[in-house]
């Protein structure tokens, strides 16, 4: 993949969501909801006067609707802006 996002905005690849429930319930795909947790794939320099506090790597939380969905190579992305992140798992 050769994509460099601009200014603040994120790339983000969603992580998968668990497959089953803690008592051991299979969720069916069409029961499942998008998880909102992804890992940062590439990120912009951010803004003139504010540099970017996320990098490639960090795993992070947004909101549901965040963000636009786009397809790279076969696999799914999220790009959304900086201020869209929720927070960052340490």
């Amino acid at each position: 993949m050769n994509l460099k996002p601009l200014q603040d905005r994120v790339l983000i690849k969603r992580l998968e969501s668990e497959q089953k429930t803690a008592g051991g319930i299979i969720i069916p795909d069409s029961a499942k909801e998008k998880p909102m947790k992804g890992v940062v794939a590439a990120a912009g320099p951010g803004k003139e006067k504010a540099p970017m506090s996320v990098k490639e790597g960090d795993v992070v939380l947004f909101a549901k609707y965040a963000g636009n969905e786009l397809s790279i190579d076969g696999d799914d992305f999220i790009i959304m802006r900086e201020e869209e992140i929720l927070a960052v798992v340490e």
